[in-house]
């Protein structure tokens, strides 16, 4: 395995990208990153290279993301401000929808489903990433990403 500062240097990006597409909050995107970080470097003994490095390092993340918000006892709502990311041209509906609906109808989707669409569309993940950091395959997050934009879009078909 690199060193930590080679894996800081490779994978700090996409774990602060990551974790902002999860808190939409900078600076605690910022904290949570360097947390992250120093989480691994304290149980960096206890990977056993089972998954990626920056799939071992995400879910440091969204744990201590998801600990922060008990802690916070915060939903997880977008808040109105949110200053919404450029869309990707896969996802025609982000440019085609007013921000706060969009994220409305996002945020009324089942977990799951918003959480890959989440990861996709603002974290910028690969299907197979989205796959590594759910535990599922990388055709399970293409399929559940689908159905997600078809609902979005008022698709048929999709069962909660």
């Amino acid at each position: 395995m690199e060193d930590m500062d080679e894996i800081y240097r490779l994978h700090a990006q996409s774990v602060y990208k990551y974790l902002l597409s999860l808190c939409r909050n900078e600076s605690l995107a910022e904290e949570l990153t360097q947390e992250t970080f120093y989480r691994a470097v304290k149980s960096i003994d206890k990977f056993d290279g089972k998954c990626k490095v920056s799939v071992w390092l995400c879910q440091i993340g969204k744990n201590l993301y998801f600990s922060e918000l008990k802690k916070q006892g915060r939903e997880t709502d977008f808040p109105e401000d949110f200053d919404f990311p450029a869309p990707s041209a896969e996802d025609e509906i982000i440019a085609s929808e007013g921000k706060t609906s969009l994220l409305k109808a996002i945020h009324a989707l089942p977990e799951q489903t918003k959480e890959v669409v989440y990861l996709r569309s603002f974290g910028n993940l690969s299907f197979r990433e989205i796959g590594d950091v759910m535990g599922k395959s990388e055709n399970w997050a293409r399929v559940t990403f689908y159905r997600g934009k078809e609902r979005l879009k008022g698709g048929f078909g999709y069962e909660k």
